[in-house]
């Protein structure tokens, strides 16, 4: 394995992660593939060498191992470790189309031609939704997982002796699991590890989705209170014009316009007679 490569792609994922999810980095890639590297396939690798039946029928062992480790937990680690790395890579393929595409920009109308993106690595729009997806789609998988395990293995656990009554089993035999206390307890870990991965996930989901919510209603402010400012100084500059005019109408005249009388209707009646 590349070790460079490996390590450029983590220093990618962890610049452009949050708080949060620089967390989840540090607990996956520390307690759960280093863990898994180191431990695990070591732990569980007598466990169909060392699976023994107390019985002499050939083929017997077989068909019992296969019957209650119908899948492999290092196998089903792995998978698991496979498919929540993935989507964090791909915020970083992410970013580095949006750095490509900005270069191609620059290139084609130059230094004063703007940007596409001020800054290719923040999370806006695209990128955004990216990210947002890239966390529910982690959590969906460890707690996917999660329920496989709980289905196949009942409370995470394995017993000592287990019996199996499976052809070509002339009868029901007792069939003994090699350490299963260690198994047991790196099984616990993994779980434990997984469950903490999935709430690191869901709150810096909601992290992300307040702090957009809080950034768009302080924008909608700011536009409401601009907006409000500018139709009163065109108000203002409205009622300016109009008195202005209006003063304007009788600047030739030798005598001023007539007034109302205090009591119109005596006024009406000298008029009529």
């Amino acid at each position: 394995m590349n070790w460079g490569i490996f390590e450029g792609l983590l220093s990618g994922v962890n610049k452009y992660s949050t708080a949060f999810g620089r967390i989840w980095l540090s607990l996956v890639f520390i307690f759960r593939v280093l863990v898994y590297l180191v431990t695990a396939e070591h732990v569980w690798s007598d466990d169909h060498k060392d699976f023994d039946c107390n019985t002499k029928q050939p083929g017997c062992s077989n068909v019992c191992f296969d019957e209650f480790f119908p899948v492999s937990h290092v196998r089903l680690w792995a998978l698991q470790l496979i498919l929540v790395t993935c989507p964090s890579l791909l915020v970083v393929m992410h970013v580095a189309y949006r750095k490509a595409r900005e270069q191609r920009h620059q290139e084609a109308v130059g230094q004063g031609g703007g940007h596409l993106y001020l800054n290719p690595g923040k999370k806006r729009g695209g990128l955004w939704w990216t990210y947002i997806c890239s966390l529910l789609f982690k959590a969906i998988v460890d707690a996917a997982f999660l329920y496989v395990f709980h289905s196949l293995y009942p409370q995470y656990t394995l017993p000592p002796v287990v019996a199996c009554h499976v052809a070509p089993c002339p009868h029901t035999v007792d069939c003994f699991i090699a350490r299963p206390s260690e198994k047991n307890t790196f099984t616990l870990f993994m779980v434990v590890t997984s469950a903490i991965c999935i709430l690191l996930n869901l709150v810096e989901l909601a992290y992300l989705v307040s702090k957009r919510c809080l950034e768009c209603q302080a924008a909608r402010r700011a536009f409401a209170t601009h907006m409000g400012h500018h139709m009163g100084y065109v108000t203002s500059s409205y009622k300016q014009d109009d008195l202005l005019s209006g003063d304007l109408i009788f600047l030739n005249l030798e005598t001023h316009p007539p007034l109302l009388p205090d009591r119109p209707q005596d006024h009406m009646k000298k008029t009529i007679l």
